[in-house]
């Protein structure tokens, strides 16, 4: 099959290289020269685990390519693939399509022989069928379709994901386009891999509908772990204890500071704007949203209560700035909350993150940047562990809080404990949802107890 896939951010990038993986002839195509120069020379201008490689191998067989002319990668194309932004269109909530758009008409001029255009975007209901009249209005009848096929790829995991999907979603409304979307899957579909066919609105519906379950996941356990601190329980026992009901699984039961990133923040949003639009609220979607800001201002709290209620001429030492490991994402992290407030407040901040500085320089100002946790810790008032990169579960914490000045620790994504804690000689820990060495939460546990 010949695919073109139109934008390489992060889903068409990986879409388009695994397609080339499956032996199909995939040409990218993208706007701006420096990305698609930096393409050919076999540099990924994402981090993401194993996709140079994979990427390279495909370029070499000839099977991927890439180019910033759309019109001769489009032209004899089986299936043309949007991959395009949809960011959150400021003001409203709502996802911003002018990128999906401007790519439909352009690919309308450029169709040449019956063809699928099949949106990957993430998009809401209904944009498909724009989508198709767009191209109609340059396009007879019959000679195109148009296809929903959401992505479902984890950043840091993405080609395991793509590989190995637990579905593939394709909405679809012919015979023809379902036959050319099955071929284009083979290679799944053969190893037995799940592939729901549905309509438009369902496949569009599918993808917000999963990443706000999963958001709402993640949201409520931070709920749990704030009742956790209150009444003297430990959110890790908790989560274990609720996981392992089948009905409700353990992913996604992970306290910390709220959720980010390029999907649930945007993702979220949108279909509560879509809701709202056909007049039927999503008020548990809202509430969501509402209550991931306020942990992220929680955990601000938090710092504060252990810098003594102030962060004037403190020291602070933060590892990790992603808002995930395995990613240089910055979209929505945390980081881009709590690091802000820290230097707003008269902290001197210290960032490590092993991919986060390359985004992180321009949208985190006022801040030094070092190159290991116990260079960061040297002299520093408190360590803050944001992100839990591999590199920061294993600390030597004895080594870490001999280089502080005030050896205290705020673990916000609960990678250690109290005990590991206080064997490595720091005054003060403090976590998200256990208890800790501060007997903050023995003492809330006592009163609520009385």
């Amino acid at each position: 099959m010949k695919i073109a896939m139109i934008g390489t951010g992060y889903v068409g990038l990986v879409s388009g290289v695994c397609f080339s993986d499956f032996g199909h002839e995939v040409v990218c195509v993208d706007k701006n020269p420096e990305k698609v120069a930096q393409l050919k020379r076999g540099e990924v201008p994402i981090y993401e685990p194993g996709l140079d490689v994979l990427m390279a191998r495909n370029v070499a067989a000839g099977r991927l390519s890439f180019t910033e002319k759309l019109a001769p990668a489009v032209a004899g194309a089986d299936a043309v693939f949007i991959a395009v932004g949809t960011p959150t269109r400021r003001g409203d909530g709502h996802a911003d399509l002018s990128y999906v758009f401007a790519a439909a008409e352009e690919i309308a001029e450029a169709l040449d022989g019956f063809t699928v255009v099949v949106t990957k975007s993430t998009v809401p209901v209904g944009t498909n069928r724009k989508v198709y009249e767009i191209i109609a209005r340059t396009c007879a009848e019959g000679s195109f379709d148009v296809a929903s096929n959401p992505e479902f790829l984890r950043e840091g995991a993405a080609i395991d994901d793509f590989m190995r999907p637990d579905r593939v979603v394709v909405g679809v409304e012919t015979d023809r386009a379902r036959e050319v979307m099955g071929d284009i899957y083979r290679p799944l579909f053969l190893r037995d891999f799940p592939i729901v066919y549905t309509d438009l609105e369902s496949a569009e519906t599918i993808k917000y509908a999963a990443n706000a379950f999963l958001a709402t996941k993640i949201t409520f356990i931070n709920e749990i772990a704030m009742l956790c601190e209150r009444v003297g329980a430990d959110i890790k026992a908790v989560s274990k204890g609720m996981g392992l009901d089948g009905r409700i699984g353990n992913k996604f039961l992970h306290a910390g500071p709220g959720y980010g990133g390029s999907c649930f923040p945007k993702d979220t949003k949108a279909l509560a704007r879509i809701g709202q639009d056909f007049a039927v609220p999503l008020q548990i979607t809202e509430t969501v949203i509402a209550v991931n800001e306020e942990m992220k201002r929680r955990m601000i709290e938090k710092l504060k209560d252990l810098c003594g209620g102030s962060f004037n001429g403190k020291v602070v030492a933060v590892l990790g700035v992603t808002f995930k490991p395995n990613t240089d994402d910055m979209r929505e992290a945390p980081s881009l909350t709590i690091v802000p407030a820290l230097v707003g407040g008269g902290a001197e901040v210290r960032l490590v993150d092993p991919q986060g500085r390359r985004e992180g320089e321009a949208l985190l100002p006022g801040v030094a940047w070092e190159d290991d946790p116990y260079a960061a810790a040297k002299g520093a008032d408190v360590l803050v562990l944001l992100t839990e990169w591999n590199e920061f579960r294993a600390l030597d914490l004895s080594r870490v809080a001999g280089e502080m000045r005030t050896a205290q620790m705020a673990d916000l994504r609960n990678i250690y404990s109290a005990e590991d804690a206080r064997a490595a000689g720091f005054e003060a820990y403090i976590c998200v949802g256990r208890p800790d060495a501060t007997g903050l939460q023995s003492e809330a546990g006592v009163a609520a107890a009385g």
